[in-house]
């Protein structure tokens, strides 16, 4: 049963993104075939999850070809629990989406395009060997292409070119990784490549290794290999900026996770990767603090925090990588929020620069504590599950001695804080009298922002998953706590695709 419901989450959305282009005249019914593909995505990742918790790992052959010989996707627990987050941020996203006036404008291209994007991130999570995953990304990084210069204003044309450019080259020397890969052990199967790169000259395998980090360090926006995401990212309409923030980079972290522990583990937590994960963290941070656009500020927080994904990993134990998959499904929701009401006050204003705003708590108190929710779990303030991740992280660097990323980790937390302060002041603090506001985005009364009524749908849920991820902390850090020990262990992964 399960392996009839692995492929699933890839295979609905590309159909359902045909039958949306089929139907691009109609736009209620593509708007009610995307949210209902999306909500089937949806259960179907949690039945997923409830699966591979109760049976074990799950693996579906494509066409009846066992691996390593046909196309793979397996399920295990990073897998799926990356996929039901991942899921439920696309369905809030989209929900969002529908209310926005830029998506609307381009219905007709927008939802298969979403589709078609929902389908690379659920294969990119799912497959089991190296080639289909850059097919994945490719898939997903095409449909990402088109949707960042949906409207084609000239900014979003430049900053797509640069994000064009970026992905194209690192999708080149993803495929000659795979190729050289090849070459040296034979298969692409990530099951068969934990067995086989083992048996390389140490020297050819850290290379393939380093190459492979470089590949998924700028999908992931680790540093140096950063500098394209503020310029990318904010220029898109909103509800695109917040599915790249929560979720692209991410699935990055995802290929970093998967072929550093499966592929390329570490006796030992690896000096480089740490160090690479303190200078992500510090790098993004202080150019957060530096931005006086909200969009921008963010931007570089995604940078800031996938430093801490990075921390998790480069421990190389089960405790490290545990805490590294639960701040990732964390950042997923958390960040995606903050996108999405950045992009519902700058809607609302007509700018998103904090010196030009004001007042926004007085104006619509309901994004102000969605804000404020977000924000503080972002920083680490209790009880928040950014609390739970980031004192996990912590935790686990501390036991393994790595306490100069420790201390670093926890000088970013406090600037993190700061950050989020001063868009708290600059936005919604404030007399509403100091804030410029576009003709007509005011209710009558001059007090009360309008806003439309599924952007804050949107919000409202995807902020609600973060509070059920705070109330629920200890029972999903359980479940990253015996992922973390299934991909430390590696023998339970092989078994299960190469059986």
């Amino acid at each position: 049963m399960m392996s009839q419901l692995i492929p699933l989450p890839v295979a609905l959305p590309l159909l359902a993104a045909a039958v949306c282009l089929v139907l691009y005249r109609v736009g209620w019914a593509q708007r009610l075939l995307a949210v209902s593909t999306l909500v089937a995505t949806v259960a179907i990742s949690a039945s997923l999850v409830v699966s591979v918790r109760a049976d074990g790992i799950g693996v579906a052959d494509l066409g009846g070809w066992p691996a390593p010989l046909g196309i793979t996707l397996v399920a295990d627990l990073l897998s799926v629990v990356l996929l039901v987050v991942a899921a439920v941020t696309l369905l809030a996203v989209h929900i969002y989406a529908m209310g926005h006036r830029d998506a609307r404008e381009q219905s007709a291209f927008f939802h298969p395009l979403y589709l078609i994007l929902t389908a690379g991130v659920a294969a990119s999570l799912l497959s089991g060997d190296l080639f289909n995953l850059f097919v994945a990304f490719e898939v997903m990084l095409i449909s990402s292409y088109a949707l960042l210069t949906l409207g084609g204003t000239r900014a979003q044309v430049r900053a797509g070119m640069t994000y064009v450019v970026i992905s194209l080259v690192a999708s080149a020397l993803f495929v000659t990784a795979v190729a050289f890969l090849y070459a040296a052990t034979g298969t692409v199967n990530m099951a068969q490549l934990a067995e086989r790169v083992g048996d390389l000259d140490p020297a050819l395998a850290t290379t393939l290794g380093l190459v492979l980090l470089v590949v998924f360090g700028v999908k992931a926006a680790i540093f140096p290999l950063f500098f394209w995401l503020p310029d990318a990212y904010p220029t898109a309409a909103a509800p695109i900026t917040a599915v790249f923030a929560g979720l692209l980079t991410k699935v990055g972290v995802y290929a970093i996770i998967r072929t550093q522990t499966l592929i390329f583990p570490h006796d030992g937590p690896s000096p480089m990767l740490l160090w690479l994960a303190a200078l992500t963290m510090a790098i993004g941070v202080l150019g957060a603090i530096a931005q006086n656009d909200v969009k921008r500020l963010l931007s570089f927080h995604i940078v800031s925090q996938i430093g801490y994904m990075i921390f998790g990993v480069a421990l190389f134990t089960a405790g490290g990588v545990a805490a590294a998959i639960f701040y990732t499904a964390n950042q997923m929701v958390v960040k995606t929020s903050l996108f999405l009401v950045a992009g519902t006050v700058e809607d609302a204003t007509g700018t998103g620069r904090i010196k030009q705003l004001g007042g926004m708590l007085h104006r619509a108190p309901l994004l102000a504590a969605l804000f404020a929710i977000s924000a503080m779990s972002l920083a680490g303030i209790p009880p928040f599950s950014g609390f739970v991740a980031k004192l996990a992280v912590i935790t686990e660097g501390a036991a393994a001695n790595a306490w100069a990323v420790v201390a670093v980790s926890l000088a970013v937390s406090v600037c993190t804080l700061f950050s989020m302060t001063k868009v708290w002041n600059g936005v919604f603090w404030g007399s509403p009298e100091a804030s410029t506001v576009r003709a007509g985005a005011l209710r009558s009364d001059g007090l009360h922002v309008r806003t439309p009524t599924l952007m804050v749908v949107g919000t409202v849920l995807l902020v609600g998953v973060g509070v059920a991820l705070s109330v629920g902390a200890g029972p999903a850090y359980d479940m990253v706590v015996d992922a973390g020990e299934q991909l430390t262990a590696r023998a339970p992964y092989i078994e299960a695709v190469l059986r």
